[in-house]
């Protein structure tokens, strides 16, 4: 009878802490949609931002990604593939279309986005201060610098008598990119010369008609399919020795001449900080939508001197950072 007692409480002491770990509470998941491909520098940002609000990966929370590798006609079934995980926030990234999927999977799921379609005319929120809806986050618009870009790019190199304009005909700003880049150059009285790439294969044959067509600067037009494809265009616009001018400083610090934009590690930053709070408990419906308001002019003074470019006095002292 003792031995029987004995064993039976032996094993009431050891259930009672596994009893106990199954009383705590689940690990919170992030689901991540990506519309292009995942970046390891611009995830360290988001990541940098989650565990200065207290949540780091793999101990107190898990992230779950997912990636359309620029096949956006995959964003439905990936965004539903994420929905049923049970994810306690969605975060989006790599374009408009990927937001919008994630929209149309669930009403209830707070989302997190960081994008350069208009929230408001795409249907994602109801206004800019108050999203009122399961989505906020960060808007990028872009594509109305690109006018800029243009005239810093020709600052830069005023000898090129034609400029190569790269856009994604895929883009929803596309339309708008493509009127203002022919504006600016109406006004600068610079000839441009529009090139399509909406594959890597596309990229490399751009390229190759840049050089043809003796286009002497290349101004690429802002997208997440070019981000994503980064490290390829700097190579290439090196190997062509073509000055280029891109959206963000993260260009320039791979080896491109120069950029006029926002930085894409801030918005990743903005968008772990948004996630941070909605994981605290905040409704998405009362998060504002967040714009930069600083853009940054960075120029790269080892890929000027390669290329034989002396930066004119006026342009580098209006430069925000110039890297050696």
């Amino acid at each position: 009878m003792r031995r029987r007692r004995f064993i039976t409480l032996l094993g009431g002491a050891i259930a009672w802490p596994l009893v106990a770990r199954a009383q705590q509470p689940a690990m919170p998941v992030i689901g991540f949609l990506d519309g292009q491909s995942f970046d390891l520098y611009l995830m360290t940002a988001f990541r940098q931002a989650l565990k200065d609000a207290g949540y780091i990966e793999g101990r107190n929370v898990a992230i779950y990604f997912r990636s359309a590798d620029g096949q956006t006609d995959r964003l439905v079934t990936l965004a539903g593939d994420i929905v049923g995980r049970r994810v306690a926030v969605i975060v989006t990234t790599g374009g408009g279309a990927a937001a919008l999927a994630a929209y149309a999977a669930t009403t209830t799921i707070p989302i997190v986005f960081v994008s350069g379609v208009d929230p408001v005319t795409s249907g994602l929120v109801m206004s800019l201060n108050r999203p009122g809806s399961n989505a906020t986050g960060v808007y990028i618009p872009q594509q109305v610098l690109e006018g800029k870009r243009l005239a810093l790019l020709h600052g830069l190199v005023p000898a090129a008598t034609l400029i190569a304009v790269l856009l994604n005909p895929t883009n929803a700003n596309f339309q708008t990119q493509l009127r203002i880049v022919q504006d600016a150059a109406r006004d600068l009285g610079q000839q441009v010369n529009i090139l399509s790439a909406s594959t890597a294969r596309d990229i490399d044959v751009a390229f190759a008609t840049v050089t043809k067509s003796g286009a002497g600067a290349l101004l690429v037009g802002s997208d997440p399919f070019f981000n994503s494809e980064r490290d390829q265009v700097v190579a290439l616009a090196a190997r062509h020795a073509i000055p280029a001018i891109f959206e963000g400083r993260e260009f320039v610090t791979a080896g491109g001449l120069a950029s006029y934009g926002t930085s894409l590690a801030d918005v990743y930053r903005q968008a772990g900080i948004y996630t941070g709070r909605v994981l605290r408990g905040e409704k998405a419906a009362d998060l504002p939508i967040v714009q930069p308001t600083k853009f940054e002019f960075v120029i790269n003074l080892k890929t000027a001197k390669v290329l034989g470019l002396d930066v004119p006095p006026g342009l580098s002292s209006s430069g925000d950072e110039m890297i050696e």
